[in-house]
């Protein structure tokens, strides 16, 4: 199983930015996707996650209203739309595949991660 995060960089306070994951190994539709992130020195945390189907999503508080996820089960792929970013949006930003929810232990693979940092 790979999945493999992608989209990050270097944006401005205020600024938009979509990050995708593309899985693959894995039947893509029978998974729940969750995005996670770890800030330097803090640890993960929970951003957002999408039901198998799509038809159920879910925000961390942090993220509500500016942050939108979605997927394309025939491209393998789900996404993040990020937008009015802040800089304490800045982490490493990972997908991961398993069982719908706002827990980590609740996916059982996990991307490798793409950096976002926004500046003030």
């Amino acid at each position: 199983v790979q999945l493999q995060a992608s989209g990050g960089g270097l944006v401005q306070a205020g600024d938009s930015l979509r990050l995708s994951c593309a899985a693959s190994g894995l039947t893509f539709s029978n998974y729940g996707m969750g995005w996670f992130r770890q800030a330097p020195g803090k640890e993960r945390e929970y951003v957002a996650a999408i039901s198998w189907s799509g038809n159920s999503e879910n925000y961390a508080d942090s993220v509500k209203d500016r942050f939108t996820i979605s997927r394309d089960n025939a491209k393998n792929t789900v996404y993040l739309q990020m937008s009015s970013l802040k800089p304490d949006d800045t982490a490493v930003y990972y997908c991961a595949a398993g069982t719908y929810g706002s827990s980590s232990s609740l996916y059982h693979y996990w991307g490798q991660g793409t950096l976002v940092t926004v500046s003030s």
